[in-house]
């Protein structure tokens, strides 16, 4: 995928995710690390540089670590990603979504979440 998409789409790609990071930091119902996590993906792609400056960064660089070294996730980011997903399937039955979508996203959501808090917090 790498040659195909090329340096420039990962970078774009890592960019974006960070500056979703940085909003998170202050927006209280957008999660941080998750975007933390694509970013440092994404630029480990498309810029070493900028994947290096996100490990040394003194707010994102820990999350990474302990992502790398644990598989762990801040329960803060468990919480509030359970309950947005919980919110967005609710959002889904009351705004009359047909039975199979309710259905199919819940079952992905509901995935999504056991995969979540299985893991390690820090």
């Amino acid at each position: 995928m790498g040659d195909r998409f090329g340096k420039t789409g990962f970078r774009i790609l890592a960019y974006t995710s960070v500056m979703l990071a940085v909003a998170g930091v202050v927006l209280p119902l957008l999660p941080t690390t998750p975007f933390v996590l694509l970013a440092a993906f994404f630029a480990s792609r498309g810029s070493p540089a900028f994947a290096q400056w996100l490990e040394d960064h003194p707010r994102f660089g820990p999350a990474l670590d302990q992502w790398r070294t644990r598989r762990a996730v801040p329960a803060r980011a468990k919480v509030l990603a359970c309950s947005m997903m919980a919110f967005s399937w609710g959002l889904l039955i009351v705004l009359g979504a047909s039975g199979v979508v309710v259905a199919i996203a819940g079952v992905f959501l509901c995935g999504t979440a056991c995969y979540l808090v299985t893991r390690p917090s820090y």
